[in-house]
């Protein structure tokens, strides 16, 4: 029978262990580095806000589409006249390439106006 090795001692692996298995058991590792610890972050001044430039939920007016709809009719039914109907398309370019091409079933967004908005032809 071989004395065991000294803790400091690698221990190697020998075919009368009779498992076959090398033993991990007692492995440990160790990381060191020469650069200095990095400083921790102070977000304690950060501010954080949003800004829209959409109405808010409470001053949004919307219209459905129905078949025969022109921007022109909607603005005159919603604003009295027909000339305002560009400001209809302005607000809803997300969604509209053309003025002509408006859909059934499509939901415009109707804003507000402006006292000093300029009056479309």
């Amino acid at each position: 029978m071989s004395k065991p090795p000294k803790s400091d001692e690698p221990q190697t692996l020998s075919p009368s262990t009779g498992s076959g298995k090398a033993d991990f058991s007692k492995v440990g590792s160790r990381v060191d580095s020469t650069e200095a610890a990095a400083p921790q972050a102070d977000f304690s001044k950060v501010r954080s806000s949003t800004d829209s430039t959409e109405a808010g939920a409470g001053n949004t007016r919307s219209h459905t589409v129905a078949k025969g709809d022109t921007l022109s009719q909607i603005s005159k039914q919603v604003y009295g006249s027909a000339k305002h109907w560009k400001a209809i398309f302005e607000a809803n370019r997300d969604q509209l390439d053309n003025p002509d091409l408006i859909h059934p079933g499509q939901t415009l967004r109707i804003p507000d106006l402006d006292d000093d908005a300029p009056d479309a032809a």
